[in-house]
């Protein structure tokens, strides 16, 4: 659960790249009330994801045993079109203006709440960590919970420190391959750590 939780979290997408672009800009309390906030918002759709599918599960039993492999093929179809994913020159423009660092929160809260990678993502977690849990589903999504908070702030955390020095590491494409391949393969092994 955890390794599946850090790859959702530090994988390039809309909140990291922000997450970046705010560690560059050498302001910590900015980039880590931007981390925070992206980072209770995912747990906000890790629960609300959970709270509906377990709800879901009760009146359809046989759909947890279903959506547990469904959400398997998309993680390793994910897995597929990451280590697929093109490289080359990063085209990022983003405006000149630093946030305050409560618009800093609010960004990253928002970002990530309207991110579809995190409803997917979640849907998927909830799919193989909490609904096979028939007996204590509560349980499995308040560690799913807390397990994704720490991935969170872990994941986009390291985005957000890291900024320059990540930003001229993956500027050759050889970089961002081999990055790309290595989060594809921990997904897999998450994937088939889960089924085993």
């Amino acid at each position: 659960m955890a390794s599946f939780a850090l790859v959702g979290a530090i994988t390039p997408g809309p909140v990291n790249v922000l997450a970046l672009r705010h560690g560059s800009q050498g302001a910590q309390r900015q980039a880590w009330l931007y981390v925070l906030g992206a980072s209770l918002s995912y747990v906000g759709v890790v629960a609300t994801m959970g709270l509906g599918a377990t709800q879901l599960q009760q009146m359809l039993p046989r759909l947890a045993a279903a959506g547990q492999w469904l959400c398997a093929a998309y993680l390793l179809w994910l897995a597929w079109k990451l280590a697929r994913a093109p490289v080359g020159p990063q085209a990022a423009t983003l405006g000149d203006a630093t946030p305050s660092p409560w618009q800093a929160f609010g960004q990253g809260a928002a970002v990530q709440a309207l991110n579809p990678k995190a409803w997917l993502y979640a849907l998927s977690a909830v799919g193989v960590f909490v609904l096979p849990h028939t007996a204590t589903p509560r349980m499995a999504l308040g560690l799913l919970c807390a397990v994704s908070l720490l991935a969170c702030l872990l994941g986009i955390g390291c985005w957000a420190v890291s900024g320059r020095a990540l930003v001229g590491w993956l500027s050759s494409p050889r970089h961002q391959r081999a990055l790309h391949l290595a989060l594809a393969a921990l997904l897999v092994a998450s994937v088939l750590g889960m089924l085993a």
